[in-house]
């Protein structure tokens, strides 16, 4: 099915700012470990793009590579959170740009969580995460059959330490191609 190109364009500006709007501060309940970096999360400075690469990237987090397409990303996510930040509006949109304008460019999305919660909630919670970045990419036209999701939950952590520094780097969804 082909999108005109205004349509898409009015699609992408209501999802944005719909994102931002999400984007706001979080609250902690009870029991919760606040985030007292005082950073606004990792890759913060590279709009999302993770921290992938220390070099000067483009608008899909390209750090020079020649083949042409994009390099995997990483979103991530506040605690006990599925809702994709603000933050990463532009990027999720080139990602998603990128991919359904190239049919045959498959894409897995991980989800992954911190180590706080039972191995169950976790699986769930990073399924969630994986689940809430797929719907923004078919939002903006990528293919349902583009896209696989798994979760693994706290099983595959970027960090290992149990701090919160660990926590906000495991708290995520990469995007893989």
């Amino acid at each position: 099915m082909q999108v005109s190109k205004a349509i898409r364009i009015s699609i992408l500006l209501t999802l944005g700012l719909f994102l931002a709007a999400c984007g706001g501060q979080a609250t902690t309940r009870p029991g919760d470990s606040p985030d007292t970096s005082g950073q606004d999360g990792p890759g913060s400075s590279q709009a999302g793009m993770g921290d992938r690469s220390s070099g000067q990237l483009d608008e899909f987090g390209s750090d020079g590579r020649d083949d042409g397409r994009p390099q995997d990303v990483v979103i991530y996510f506040e605690f006990d959170k599925s809702e994709i930040l603000g933050k990463y509006s532009n990027v999720l949109t080139q990602h998603a740009l990128y991919v359904a304008d190239n049919s045959q460019i498959r894409v897995r999305l991980e989800g992954h969580t911190d180590e706080r919660g039972t191995r169950e909630y976790n699986i769930g919670l990073g399924e969630r995460r994986a689940q809430a970045v797929r719907q923004v990419l078919m939002i903006q036209g990528v293919s349902s059959s583009q896209i696989t999701t798994v979760s693994f939950g706290e099983e595959r952590p970027a960090r290992e330490a149990s701090n919160e520094a660990a926590y906000t780097m495991n708290r995520r969804v990469e995007i893989v191609y």
